[in-house]
């Protein structure tokens, strides 16, 4: 499908409607398989700036709506004699975004509808509003309906794809329902202190000051948990360096490649730099190469660099062939963080769930391998390489190792010690929401 123009306020008319935006979003998402951050982000930028009390409730409707997504796709079906036309997508991801407000939002419900109603005037569809009305007005009323059709089927009541939740379901038939409901809250907000600037006791110090309620998480030296998410601006010493925001999950992937001072050390598909930045905090590195494959991302981690005053080599290339980008010098350390079918990170970007396929696994699984067999002769013998993934499934995690040690009789498992996660065939597996931490996978391998 063609692609359309990215959601702007200027589409909306001269006062942009929130709810007719956030519907631009959604749609962008579900129909165009667009990125949620990319797609929000282009929309806020252009709206108005009288209107930027309008931004907060544009963001939650978008992703509250793609979080639900599912649920509120098997309510609409109770009161759609049909489904609509593909150039009304719009108007469907509205009514969507109504469905949210009444059944997840503290907006007088009078309100909800009469504002979505409007909105298809904003979408210049005004013959959606008599069937906006209907479908909203209808879900008000027969609420005992509504919920009898949630809790009828595992995929609505979860709100997860029927393919996504029967893969958690059968590699994780002890925990599947908790992983879905850890998918589905709203992540904490966690920083990672600079040592190189301050302790995290001194860090945690300031935030007091500054009235700021955090405490200190127990599987990360490093990082701190917000009681309550806030604008980094607000954030003592950001801007300085000071610290940075990374789930605590995330933060664990410096300490577990154990990089020493004065070791040459490559960050492959470093985007956007979070990890760059806490290896060269960790240790006085003797050289650090940070590579991904896009310029525009190569430029968020030097930007990222540059507010922590700290510096990397800065490379464009593909990890799957080094020959393009590599000087020949060996690496001590290899960081491999890989991209993989983000499920473990569905709470930080419920898009997952609406623009993941199950044929996406394939085509991850076989990048993973190549890359993995393109980084492997750039380790120095004794050298370390940290595979790392934001990945629930197996395939991409302890089978993607396991092959690997099959084809590579000069690798062998170096058995992580964290206490984080559980200890599966090959690696260490954090599942969403354990700790108050996103789902992570890690192994180590070590070139003998």
């Amino acid at each position: 499908m063609q692609r359309k123009a990215a959601p702007t306020a200027k589409r909306a008319g001269t006062r942009a409607n929130p709810r007719a935006l956030a519907a631009r979003v959604v749609e962008a998402v579900a129909v165009q398989a667009r990125y949620l951050d990319a797609a929000l982000t282009e929309t806020l930028d252009a709206l108005p700036r009288s209107q930027a009390r309008d931004a907060a409730l544009v963001q939650e409707m978008s992703y509250g709506t793609l979080r639900w997504f599912d649920q509120l796709a098997a309510v609409s079906t109770l009161f759609l004699d049909k489904p609509l036309k593909p150039k009304d997508q719009d108007v469907y991801a509205l009514l969507l975004v109504g469905l949210y407000q009444l059944l997840f939002m503290r907006v007088a419900r009078h309100a909800a509808v009469q504002e979505t109603v409007e909105a298809a005037n904003a979408l210049k569809k005004p013959w959606a509003r008599n069937l906006l009305n209907a479908c909203l007005r209808a879900a008000l009323r027969e609420e005992a309906r509504v919920q009898a059709a949630i809790a009828a089927r595992p995929e609505a009541a979860f709100s997860h794809p029927a393919w996504l939740l029967k893969e958690i379901k059968h590699h994780w038939p002890d925990n599947w329902a908790a992983i879905l409901v850890a998918n589905n809250e709203r992540p904490p907000m966690v920083l990672r202190v600079n040592r190189l600037r301050q302790s995290r006791d001194q860090y945690l110090a300031r935030l007091a000051l500054a009235g700021i309620a955090a405490s200190a998480h127990p599987l990360s030296e490093t990082a701190v948990v917000l009681a309550s998410p806030m604008a980094v601006t607000e954030l003592p010493g950001f801007a300085a360096g000071d610290v940075s925001v990374q789930d605590a999950a995330a933060q664990l992937a410096a300490p577990l490649l154990d990089a020493r001072a004065g070791e040459r050390v490559l960050d492959a598909c470093a985007a956007p730099g979070g990890k760059t930045g806490h290896l060269l905090e960790q240790a006085a590195l003797a050289e650090l190469v940070a590579l991904d494959r896009e310029p525009a991302r190569l430029k968020l981690i030097e930007e990222n660099l540059a507010r922590l005053k700290l510096h990397a080599k800065t490379v464009i290339g593909d990890a799957a062939n080094p020959a393009s980008w590599w000087d020949g010098q060996g690496f001590d350390r290899v960081l491999a963080d890989v991209p993989c079918s983000a499920t473990g990170v569905i709470r930080r970007h419920p898009d997952i769930k609406v623009r993941r396929r199950p044929e996406d696994l394939s085509r991850l699984v076989a990048t993973q391998e190549q890359i993995l067999d393109g980084l492997w002769p750039l380790l120095k013998p004794g050298g370390k390489l940290l595979y790392a993934t934001c990945s629930i499934l197996p395939a991409e995690n302890e089978n993607q190792m396991t092959a690997f040690l099959r084809r590579h009789p000069d690798a062998t498992e170096d058995v992580l010690t964290t206490e984080a996660g559980r200890a599966r065939a090959v690696g260490r597996q954090i599942l969403p929401g354990e700790a108050g931490m996103d789902g992570f996978y890690y192994a180590r391998l070590r070139k003998n």
